[in-house]
């Protein structure tokens, strides 16, 4: 177990809590023949499990049945495997607790039972060649995997939390007051989450099974088989075009904590509502008995007809004594600084009816309330107290935000229009990404909320990179004077930006930038300098430097390509200089990378040559949508452009990052030269391919192109 991670054991009876906020494996002895240790999450309100099982006569064993000792010597063996394996191939559609519950119930479930065995009507597991241990473990494959397809197959009538009828033990192991997750992992792990989550059930499994447990095309087929599915092959299919997605190093991304079911954080929530709940359960128990008299005692009247049930509405409704409210200063006394640190701010932060709105409206939004979300973000109520960063009136509107641990919430209502509710996504927020919140976007301008360890904040313009900051106002309760945006019908004569500065109590002297690209919670804006020979990759920085806001003054019109409401940070990285022929002075490659908060991230390459503006916009060479390129996990880029020498003849450009070693083309320009860059005389129609090579002998291909 990793350091740091705290290890729960137990026999019976609830899990206790773990400490918030750490990784903890839970472990369980089950009541086997040997008393061994199975690494077991106690699940609340776990869903359902589907599986297609019938009793036959007791103590007779279906074809291929292994004996029960041999069975769970291999299940507490392979484990942690099957726990992965069923993890990854039910649906996305529950959410990760859900998952991590359902799969090691699936898991346990897997040993034949003694006496009365259900069997699974399903076609015999294929012989294995070599021990009989292997064929065990096909065995309990083939009965977890049916058993997770299932829940694909689920009615969509089937209510999520309640078992099918005869179903009653799927609903154990059962844990209270806490939810369990995998630890988040990075871009690569996130994209990889969602490229699985894009296809079949069966698709993610034969891929776990390939890249995972090394199985070959053939006995993963065989499994899919014994398993129910219909048509193997097309699903095989299906896993192999994950193989873009995942790259080479699949099985280092699998073994992730992202998509490890046994190692698991816990969060406390049902102990921060556990007192509404109780109030609103004993209230309701109330009206269901004054109803149950009242029925008795008026029965004659309404003819023997029962009285109908208390009205309930569709979500529950926090009551706004149980927001979470931070103290002023905690934020300057925490290991954690983000939006959890942010105290209750505003002159409405005790106005009951607004915050009763407010809530009822993300629990139940009426017709023709204006919500909008950022994407991969939900639009679920809350699923307890959230907290409460603002509450107060800004330009005639009354404005409301709530954080419940991993979205923004603003809720705004002005007079004679509909309520307007937004969603962000905002997990794993820090210093710079957790910094300010655009409250509100006016005729004026764009208002923002400054984190309370802001203590300096100005407005630049990114074209102007020798031109200061001007100093921007914020009021006692940290929003700012209007900040207009970009200017309107595509002109881009200049970026605004906001440099803040974070207060010398928790970073000194740290100094960013940050941009709205129109989320509730602005860009954070960085820059990657050149290589230097010999030296390591060299680390993104604040791009509040000379270099680094010369760089940014011929990329800021770019990021209109950009603008995306889930964007999280955008990053330039000048990963090449080249020496242009006929003298006419020096480029620079640059790539500027948008990563974005639900994980992948979009790329633009530019080649910067010499102009005769410093402001001047740099034209885009290539692009490309959801990759690691530019990223710490996608640091080998090659880029190649046509240019026209001011003689006006045509070159062919190409440049490649510091690994690169040499680089070829082929085509209608046959040439090879050793180094990062390539300069060679070209028509501007000529049609060639080019290649790198790196320094430990792979190939590379230009961004955006096969």
């Amino acid at each position: 177990m990793r350091p740091g991670a705290e290890t729960v054991r137990r026999t019976d009876g609830p899990v206790r809590p773990a400490v918030p906020g750490r990784a903890v494996t839970i472990t369980r002895l089950p009541r086997l023949t040997e008393r061994k240790q199975l690494s077991v999450p106690n699940p609340e309100g776990a869903p359902p499990v589907f599986t297609s099982h019938r009793h036959v006569d007791a103590g007779t064993r279906p074809p291929g049945r292994p004996p029960l000792d041999q069975a769970e010597a291999t299940l507490v063996d392979q484990y942690t495997r099957l726990v992965r394996l069923a993890y990854l191939t039910l649906p996305a559609t529950l959410t990760r607790h859900q998952r991590v519950l359902v799969a090691h119930g699936l898991v346990q479930r897997a040993l034949p039972r003694f006496g009365g065995f259900r069997a699974d009507r399903a076609p015999r597991v294929p012989a294995q060649r070599g021990s009989d241990d292997q064929s065990v473990a096909a065995w309990l494959r083939v009965r977890v995997l049916r058993a997770a397809l299932a829940h694909e197959r689920r009615p969509r009538a089937w209510p999520r939390r309640l078992p099918p009828p005869g179903a009653l033990a799927t609903l154990l192991p059962v844990v209270w007051g806490l939810r369990l997750f995998p630890r988040a992992g990075g871009a690569e792990e996130i994209a990889l989450s969602g490229a699985l989550a894009r296809v079949p059930a069966a698709a993610r499994a034969a891929f776990v099974l390939r890249r995972l447990d090394g199985l070959p095309d053939s006995e993963v087929l065989d499994l899919l088989s014994a398993a129910g599915q219909a048509q193997p092959e097309a699903v095989l299919r299906t896993s192999h075009t994950l193989e873009d997605t995942a790259g080479p190093p699949a099985e280092t991304l699998l073994r992730s904590q992202e998509f490890d079911a046994c190692t698991v954080q816990t969060r406390p929530t049902d102990l921060l509502r556990r007192r509404h709940r109780m109030r609103f359960a004993g209230a309701l128990a109330a009206v269901v008995a004054i109803a149950a008299v009242l029925t008795t005692a008026l029965g004659a009247d309404v003819g023997g007809r029962p009285a109908p049930p208390p009205s309930v509405g569709s979500a529950e409704v926090p009551d706004p004594d149980d927001l979470v409210r931070i103290p002023r200063d905690d934020w300057a006394d925490t290991s954690r600084v983000d939006f959890t640190a942010w105290p209750a701010r505003g002159g409405r932060t005790g106005d009951r009816p607004l915050l009763v709105r407010a809530l009822t409206t993300w629990a139940n939004p009426p017709a023709g309330a204006q919500v909008t979300k950022s994407a991969a973000t939900t639009a679920e109520p809350p699923g307890g107290a959230p907290q409460l960063l603002y509450a107060g009136d800004l330009d005639g509107t009354a404005l409301v935000v709530f954080h419940d641990g991993h979205r923004l919430v603003r809720y705004g209502e002005s007079a004679g229009a509909a309520p307007e509710l937004s969603f962000a996504r905002t997990d794993d927020a820090d210093v710079t990404t957790a910094a300010a919140i655009a409250l509100h976007r006016g005729e004026g301008g764009t208002r923002f909320l400054l984190a309370p360890w802001i203590v300096e904040s100005q407005s630049r313009d990114l074209l102007r990179p020798d031109t200061p900051g001007n100093a921007l106002g914020a009021n006692e309760d940290g929003i700012t004077d209007p900040v207009r945006g970009p200017s309107a019908g595509g002109s881009c004569d200049s970026w605004p930006a906001l440099q803040l500065r974070s207060s010398g109590r928790i970073v000194e002297k740290h100094a960013f930038l940050v941009t709205d690209l129109g989320g509730l919670s602005p860009a954070h804006l960085s820059y990657t300098p050149l290589p230097e020979d010999g030296s390591r990759p060299r680390q993104p920085r604040e791009a509040t430097s000379p270099t680094a806001l010369a760089s940014w003054a011929r990329t800021a019109c770019r990021l209109t390509e950009l603008r995306d409401d889930d964007v999280r940070a955008v990053n330039v990285w000048d990963f090449a200089a080249q020496e242009l022929p006929q003298d006419s002075g020096r480029a620079v490659w640059s790539c500027t990378r948008a990563t974005t908060w639900r994980g992948p991230g979009h790329v633009l390459i530019q080649f910067k040559a010499p102009a005769a503006s410093a402001r001047e916009a740099a034209p885009v060479v290539a692009g490309a949508r959801s990759t690691a390129a530019c990223s710490r996990f996608g640091q080998h880029v090659l880029a190649t452009t046509h240019w026209k020498a001011p003689s006006g003849e045509g070159y062919l450009l190409a440049a490649g990052s510091r690994e690169v070693t040499s680089i070829k083309a082929s085509g209608a320009v046959e040439t090879e030269v050793q180094g990062p860059t390539l300069a060679h005389k070209a028509r501007d129609d000529a049609s060639t391919q080019v290649r790198a090579r790196l320094s430990d002998g792979s190939r590379l291909t230009p961004v955006g192109r096969d």
